[in-house]
């Protein structure tokens, strides 16, 4: 009955009101899995390729490119096949498109039909999804990384680090954490509102003020912290996203108005590590920026995450080169950088037996999905980011961990700054 009987696919907006597509998988009992696309601001030169219409409608943004080779070529290929073999429907993906970035079919396209059968799967199993993609074991809930402050591409203001996250890892459980997040977000709020600083949001849900430095955000964080009655390094913790790809120009990265090589930048991070209690430092150097990274290991890894984003795009060869250049020691996990679940779930198993640790990551123009979250406690890896505690398209990724904790009950494990250990 989970033979796969139709292929579907419409033109939906994403969180920046740009379009994005969504599908539908039905199965032969009359199930539907559907799934919605996101789509990155910032994006690593490396990743799979969205297919966009490159017309006048949405400024050229269209998927219907993208939806017709869905309703088109894909569905002549994976109609009548099981969606209980997710590897075999992948694989016919990846034969199909025959490039090594999808650029053939789209990276949305195949995500959206890839996770679109397998969300109707575990609706045919009558299963919860994450059971359906890490077993009937799957229990371990994530630590939330909030992004609290936005500047770089996601925000209209002067900072060039992109995400200044919260991480509220001291909480017993999930739900606990994720409340000592909103706390400290609205406290930040008053901050700021006391301040006479702005208190709009940018892409992902955090505040977006011009400040002098990048360094007087982590001030802001750490004030916002105590001023919700917890410990900054105890309670609660800050994580960078630095996405310095993006002020990275002919070999200098310029940040706050100076041109540092890759070794200055790094004794910037080693200042900032060594004042604030930054637990994470992600894409801290530029995408093929292999020794600086190789160094920023070197100093730093044995103290914090440093994650691959860009570096990696969740594709296994570039994490095979990271793990063997010993550059980072942990990677950002996001479906449609590969484009299919089966690369997904194999670059986290590759990441895993190098001892890196994985974050399940949203993008910056989200939908209301809530993959992700499933993803996270499928997969078992403990760390989750999906901006700030507040913009719909955000919250409703963590409100269905609530949700899965809560159906979990004493099953639920939540490793809080364990989570972070290496």
């Amino acid at each position: 009955m989970s033979e796969i009987i139709s292929l579907r696919a419409i033109e939906i907006l994403d969180s920046r009101g740009n379009p994005t597509i969504e599908v539908d998988c039905e199965l032969e009992s009359g199930v539907v899995g559907i799934m919605a696309v996101p789509s990155g601001a910032s994006k690593g030169i490396h990743e799979a390729i969205e297919i966009r219409d490159e017309e006048k409608r949405y400024g050229g943004k269209g998927v219907n490119k993208a939806i017709q080779n869905v309703v088109g070529q894909i569905a002549e290929k994976v109609v009548g096949m099981d969606a209980i073999n997710q590897a075999e429907i992948d694989n016919a993906l990846i034969e199909l498109d025959g490039t090594p970035n999808k650029s053939k079919l789209g990276a949305n396209a195949c995500v959206g039909v890839s996770l679109a059968c397998a969300d109707a799967q575990a609706i045919e199993l009558e299963i919860p999804l994450y059971k359906w993609l890490g077993g009937v074991d799957a229990c371990i809930l994530p630590v939330p990384m909030l992004n609290i402050i936005n500047g770089g591409m996601h925000a209209d203001n002067n900072l060039d680090i992109q995400e200044f996250m919260l991480v509220p890892a001291g909480g017993k459980n999930f739900k606990e954490s994720i409340r000592m997040g909103a706390e400290i977000f609205h406290t930040l709020k008053k901050i700021l509102k006391a301040e006479g600083l702005s208190t709009g949001v940018g892409d992902e849900g955090g505040f977006a003020p011009n400040l002098q430095t990048n360094r007087n955000a982590c001030e802001l964080i750490v004030r916002a912290i105590e001023g919700a009655g917890y410990k900054p390094g105890k309670d609660a913790f800050i994580a960078l996203d630095c996405a310095a790809s993006s002020f990275y120009q002919d070999g200098k990265y310029i940040i706050e108005q100076k041109s540092l090589s890759s070794y200055e930048l790094i004794n910037l991070y080693e200042d900032w590590v060594n004042n604030f209690p930054i637990i994470s430092i992600e894409d801290g150097l530029e995408e093929d920026d292999w020794d600086g990274w190789s160094e920023l290991t070197k100093r730093l890894g044995g103290k914090i995450l440093l994650v691959g984003d860009d570096l990696y795009v969740t594709n296994v060869e570039r994490l095979e080169k990271g793990i063997e250049l010993k550059a980072s020691n942990a990677i950002l996990i996001k479906p449609n950088q590969i484009g299919t679940l089966t690369e997904t779930l194999k670059c986290i198993e590759s990441a895993k037996r190098a001892g890196f640790k994985c974050i399940i990551s949203h993008r910056s123009g989200e939908t209301e999905s809530t993959f992700i979250s499933h993803l996270a406690v499928g997969s078992g890896t403990g760390l989750i980011k999906s901006g700030a505690p507040s913009r719909g398209e955000r919250v409703v990724k963590y409100n269905e961990l609530i949700r899965i904790e809560e159906e979990l009950g004493e099953e639920a494990q939540y490793l809080g700054v364990d989570a972070f250990k290496l």
